[in-house]
């Protein structure tokens, strides 16, 4: 690039990828715990519930009694990079990077916590990326992720006079590149247990029933997802009975079911001895895979009765899964790069 001179160093434009997960707090304690709670928790996507209702429930009871409860949780899981959704994702961006080269710069945010998407979206805007692929990373739309990751960006680009150019990755629940990234990966995990299972589990973040009736797609995607990767592993699997279920209800409203955490107690009760649980829903694995199905899922399992119990890795970093990505991530950038 020739500049004039005495002109103003420009950066070189580039193209750049910004993938996008939920979110987590910084650490482990009942304090940044309750900053993350409640960014997350007064999101109107996440709780469609009117602010004078919310506002005493969410601040006067929620934010001092779950911080504590869910820091707990957190330590649990926390490695020495941090907690497992920001390492992950973290390492999913380096590894896009590496497959990608140089031509495209690619960076990873969270909706909630840190690094804000709002921010990385202006430093990417800074390192010269006037073009930018913003990758929700969530199979399923929902309002409550992928609508709130789009709500954020829209709100960072309404506050910058340069806007780059933009693209969103859409759901790719039912993609066949997907399907089979969820085929391959659970079928190696499978192989690689020291028992047989009678039952996958596949555990699926919950919503409240009425984002169904009010039109939000999760619910069928969700649906449709379970139903193709069970037809993708029947030839090698044909003696595996797969379910389906909702996890982490929260509330009194009535949740999408059946509810995981009963699915469990009742496969053990009815007879089912070895069961493995999947997550296909989660791109990387977080507090929702590693505490609440690893580990209460486990209790919940054998104390009804089951016997052997695993809980399988989302698709992270696996080779399966970063195929997976760049290929939907070429795919969307084509014509840029």
């Amino acid at each position: 690039m020739t500049l004039p001179a005495n002109h103003p160093p420009v950066a070189r434009p580039r193209v750049g990828v910004l993938l996008v997960n939920l979110g987590t707090p910084d650490a482990p304690t009942p304090a940044a715990v309750r900053r993350y709670l409640k960014q997350f928790l007064w999101d109107r996507r996440v709780v469609e519930i009117p602010r004078a209702v919310w506002w005493p429930i969410l601040n006067l009871i929620i934010l001092n009694t779950r911080p504590r409860k869910s820091a707990h949780a957190y330590a649990q899981v926390w490695g020495p990079d941090g907690s497992p959704l920001a390492a992950i994702t973290k390492g999913q961006a380096q590894a896009l990077q590496a497959r990608l080269g140089d031509d495209v710069l690619v960076r990873w945010a969270m909706r909630y916590g840190n690094p804000a998407l709002g921010a990385q979206v202006q430093a990417m805007k800074d390192a010269g990326c006037e073009r930018i692929l913003v990758a929700p990373l969530y199979p399923q739309y929902s309002g409550a992720t992928t609508a709130s990751a789009l709500d954020a960006l829209g709100a960072q680009l309404a506050a910058m006079r340069w806007q780059p150019a933009v693209r969103t990755l859409p759901p790719y629940y039912d993609d066949p590149a997907h399907i089979e990234a969820l085929r391959a990966d659970t079928a190696r995990q499978l192989r690689a247990l020291d028992f047989v299972p009678e039952v996958l589990l596949l555990s699926f973040h919950g919503m409240p029933e009425r984002t169904l009736h009010l039109g939000d797609p999760y619910h069928c995607q969700c649906r449709k997802t379970a139903r193709l990767l069970g037809e993708a592993l029947a030839a090698e699997f044909p003696e595996l009975r797969i379910e389906v279920s909702f996890q982490s209800r929260f509330g009194r409203a009535k949740w999408l079911e059946p509810a995981t955490d009963a699915v469990l107690a009742a496969e053990a009760q009815r007879g089912t001895r070895r069961l493995a649980i999947s997550a296909p829903g989660f791109s990387a694995d977080c507090l929702e895979t590693r505490e609440e199905l690893a580990i209460r899922g486990r209790e919940q399992f054998t104390e009804a009765g089951g016997a052997h119990f695993a809980a399988l890795d989302c698709l992270n970093t696996s080779d399966a899964g970063m195929t997976m990505l760049e290929d939907l991530v070429r795919r969307e950038l084509a014509g840029w790069v």
